[in-house]
């Protein structure tokens, strides 16, 4: 008996004790109707296998078509082999699919070769061929031991599982109790199999062994704890002589061991060929019975398929002889047949897989590994191809332990520190496999070094030592002597070349020091023909954006059209990057996304970080505030697991700045100086600085301006923007402001014409808004200042940034109350109310309520304030826009431009007390307008 057999009483879908467990899961999963996924977890011999299968054939029953796959050991570095296991039976189906689709899955199943696809193009190919299948009747994917299943086709079967309800495909995985997997984040629901209670397992037991006296059934009881594959297989191990039992297996080995080895002594009783094609198949993985019959020819033996027959009689494996799979029946069996076999016969089996598998190079690398037992640069050479293939299908960590096993296999010399340093920045730089990558790379050093290896070496040990004790000053050290001292060619083409100067970038930044960035220049001016655009965009925008970010404009332009459809973490990120400080974030916002997606399915958890920073922050700069303070939980969580502590300070900030606009401003300023203590000794300002501007923030919000001004040129003194200090340009505003308020005007006016001076305004609307609202805060004029500040209001697109465009209408509305345009004053005033109530910035919240109290107003609905002071023309223009008419539809149907519509929007807005569109229908509705 096995696991696939517990418990099986009357139909082929019942199991002794499991009737509720089978309907929950069954309805939970939505087969043959709208559809759903489920994780199935339980100990191990708890009965998944046996549900898995019982639930595949109750759906078979209904008409719904089941689809399997099972994690191997021996497949999970071979991208995408589960999901050759899937949907090896569609190879026809495939032609139905568009061109890019088709050509995409034909090459990640193996059944052509090309360019590895991207992974996303993969997960919506294989949506849209299930999606296609499930049109002609319902589909149950049935994935066992998911822990062992590649990443790359977890990945794919994550997404899939994530849309399956409403397209008439399950999705069911099993995955032991306890055991790491892509699901570990939760991205499925889970079910936890329980064992058999009391009288189900005593029912069980009584039922299969009808003669086993009291006495040996209570004890078998005791053991099995109601594991149900116990309960079943531990009897054959037992000598039972006159109902008695006589001997055991070892009960101090745990219950799975246990099971293990009595699936051993089932296997070891099979006739020899049977033994060797169970040896074949645990070790192919797939189960595909033409690569087995082929391999097995190629060792040597005359053995045939039917010499499966005895084990299929033990049902230790079972034969698909439609879709010509072998099953095994449990994973432990798969586990016992390896156990049980010598290490030669696992080489020799390995070898004649590979020799068969020679359109399939990942696995024919890998099985060519296990099978080579010396230094063999060919095989080494394989894997390095291997391992190239995987990394670009973002598997960063099947990537690394290729790498790895190709230096194992590599002659020593300058090949072996090649492999092994850059498996120690796959580490460092992707996984977040830290200590991994430190060993990695101590063992690089030991081993004669080329220039490459130097590079690596230098990029991953720099990564470490940001996330370590070491400090930015020796990090940056380290890696320009690599660069600038080793004897390779500034060639523009080198990969390990590009990776090493985008590690300096961000080694520069965190210094946030005008001499960090020089060698970063002088290598960008060496690289043959030309610098990439990535490279060149970040010495401009990423070191010091205030006098160079505008000259990347056009080169941002083209990294962001680049990222239509790209799933590519590394090309993503970077172009984030190169988009932060010129205010574009939101154009890289749905590939970011796609990163993310990526690393919590385990994608690189480097880039997961990445592109989880560059959302927080353009949710904190656009006020989706909820989303960020979520996002940046995920962060520092997702630091402290992998060990990334250089980067955990973003997030802190994101939380300080937060917890300072809401009002919490002791614990922004407690995490500020955490981040500060940091940093000072890490040498890493940049983050100093961002802790600073957090800082500032919150003793705005508190109303210490004295304060406020003290962390704002800490940042960059008053009068300039300091050299290569990027975060200079996001606090322009609370140093003017702050500035203002303590009566330095001479600052203020200073910081002014610095932000003037170099052109802060050409950067992005965002900054234009800023400079124009620095201008009006430090004028002293008050018509001049009203002016201008009407200017910063009025420039276009200038509402994406509520915060930073709510805090200039409330000081807007200061100056016309302060030059006792008081009416006036109740629009911009309440407008920025209303966009701080939403937000939940508390200071501000009470500092527009207590100016438009000293206005006279008295808190009523949007749009009440200024009901009656719309114009009869001004009335109908909102009345057509709210309607849903655009400002040139509007313009024809008035006989005006589309401009002067514009002009009268922006006029009608602060009169309404609203700062949108989308808010006019509800404005219009109030009772003053109705009246």
């Amino acid at each position: 008996m096995t696991d696939s057999d517990i418990s099986r009483h009357g139909t082929v879908s019942s199991l002794i004790g499991r009737d509720h467990d089978l309907q929950r899961i069954h309805g939970l999963l939505g087969i043959g109707t709208a559809g759903g996924a489920l994780l199935l977890s339980g100990e191990a011999g708890v009965g998944k296998t046996a549900v898995l299968e019982s639930l595949a054939e109750m759906a078979q029953a209904e008409g719904t078509r089941v689809l399997r796959a099972a994690g191997v050991e021996f497949e999970a570095n071979c991208s995408y082999s589960g999901l050759n296991q899937v949907l090896f039976p569609f190879q026809d189906a495939l032609g139905a699919l568009e061109t890019p689709f088709r050509d995409a899955l034909r090459v990640a199943l193996g059944f052509e070769s090309g360019l590895p696809p991207e992974r996303l193009l993969v997960s919506n190919a294989v949506l849209l061929l299930l999606q296609t299948v499930a049109a002609g009747g319902p589909l149950l994917l049935v994935v066992d031991d998911l822990p062992w299943l590649d990443q790359a086709s977890a990945a794919v079967l994550g997404f899939v599982a994530r849309r399956a309800a409403g397209i008439r495909v399950s999705f069911l995985a099993a995955a032991r109790s306890g055991a790491r997997s892509l699901y570990d984040g939760g991205a499925l629901p889970e079910f936890r199999l329980e064992p058999l209670d009391e009288a189900s397992a005593n029912h069980l037991v009584t039922t299969k062994f009808p003669g086993l006296v009291a006495g040996a059934r209570q004890r078998l009881l005791t053991v099995a704890h109601g594991n149900p594959l116990a309960l079943l297989e531990l009897p054959s191990a037992l000598s039972v002589v006159a109902g008695r039992l006589l001997g055991e297996v070892p009960a101090v080995l745990p219950l799975s061991q246990r099971l293990e080895t009595v699936f051993g002594s089932r296997v070891t009783g099979l006739p020899q060929p049977s033994q060797r094609l169970l040896l074949l198949a645990a070790l192919e993985g797939v189960g595909d019975l033409g690569v087995l019959q082929a391999a097995s020819r190629q060792a040597g033996d005359d053995y045939d398929l039917d010499d499966l027959a005895p084990a299929e009689r033990d049902q230790l494996v079972h034969i698909d002889e439609g879709a010509r799979r072998l099953r095994f029946r449990h994973p432990l069996i798969r586990s016992a047949v390896v156990e049980n076999s010598t290490s030669a016969e696992r080489r020799a089996v390995h070898a004649a897989l590979a020799h068969v598998l020679v359109d399939q190079p990942e696995r024919r690398a890998w099985h060519l590994g296990e099978a080579t037992l010396e230094p063999d640069e060919n095989v080494a050479a394989l894997l390095e191809q291997a391992a190239r293939i995987t990394l670009r299908r973002g598997d960063a960590v099947a990537g690394m332990r290729t790498l790895i096993r190709s230096a194992d296999l590599t002659p020593q010399g300058p090949d072996r520190a090649r492999r092994l340093a850059e498996a120690a920045y796959v580490g460092a730089e992707s996984t977040g496999a830290l200590p991994h990558a430190q060993e990695l790379l101590d063992n690089a050093r030991h081993t004669a070094h080329s220039p490459k290896s130097s590079l690596h070496s230098a990029a991953a040990a720099a990564l470490l030592l940001l996330n370590g004790d070491g400090d930015v000053d020796t990090a940056h050290r380290l890696l320009v002597s690599a660069i600038e001292s080793g004897d390779h060619a500034y060639d523009a083409g080198d990969q390990t070349l590009v990776d090493a100067l985008h590690t300096l970038a961000l080694i520069c930044f965190f210094g946030a020091r005008h001499d960090l960035w020089q060698p970063y220049y002088r290598a960008l001016e060496r690289l043959s023909p030309k610098a990439p655009v990535v490279l060149s965009a970040l010495g401009k925008t990423f070191s010091d954006p205030a006098r160079t970010g505008a000259a990347a404009a056009e080169e941002l332009d083209e990294l962001v059209a680049e990222l239509a459809g790209v799933t590519d973490p590394v090309q993503i990120t970077r172009a984030g990057t190169a988009a932060l400080y010129l205010d574009r974030l939101g154009d890289v916002r749905e590939a970011a996304w796609r990163v993310v997606r990526m690393g919590r399915d385990g994608g690189p958890a480097r880039r997961y970080l990445s592109g989880l920073i560059h959302l927080c922050l353009d949710d904190y700069l656009t006020g989706m505030w909820d989303e960020a303070a979520q996002l940046a939980d995920e962060g520092i969580q997702l630091c402290e697991a992998h060990g990334y502590s250089a980067f955990a300070w973003y997030f802190l900030y994101v939380q300080a700045i937060l917890d300072a606009a809401r009002g919490e401003s002791a614990k922004a300023e407690a995490a500020s100086e955490g981040i500060i203590h940091w940093a000072v000794r890490q040498r890493a300002f940049c983050a100093a600085h961002y802790a600073h501007h957090a800082a500032a923030v919150a003793a705005l919000g508190r109303g210490d301006f004295a304060g406020a001004y003290e962390h704002a040129i800490a940042v960059s003194p008053a009068g300039s923007l300091a050299s290569h200090v990027p975060h200079a340009l996001w606090v322009t505003m609370d140093l003017v402001e702050a500035a203002v308020r303590t009566n330095r005007q001479t600052q203020a006016a200073d910081h002014v014409r610095a932000m003037q001076e170099a052109g802060v305004a050409g950067i992005s609307p965002r900054q234009a808004l800023i400079e124009r609202a620095c201008a009006a805060l430090g004028t002293a004029d008050d018509e001049e200042a009203l002016e201008i500040f009407g200017q910063a209001l009025a420039i276009p697109g200038a509402e994406r940034w509520p915060f930073d465009f709510a805090r200039i209408q409330l000081a807007y509305g200061e100056r016309l109350r302060r030059v006792r345009a008081t009416t006036e004053s109740r629009g911009p005033l309440s407008a920025a109310l209303s966009t701080f109530e939403h937000l939940g910035a508390r200071p501000w919240t009470e500092r527009a309520e207590a100016e438009l109290r000293a206005a006279g107003w008295s808190k009523r609905r949007p749009g009440a304030a200024k009901a009656h002071t719309l114009t009869p023309q001004e009335l109908e223009i909102a009345r057509l826009a709210a309607s849903g008419l655009t400002n040139k539809q509007v313009a024809e149907r008035l006989f005006l431009s589309h401009r002067t519509v514009g002009a009268h929007l922006y006029q009608i807005y602060p009169k309404l007390g609203i700062t949108s569109r989308a808010m006019l229908r509800d404005a219009l509705e109030t009772p003053s307008l109705s009246e």
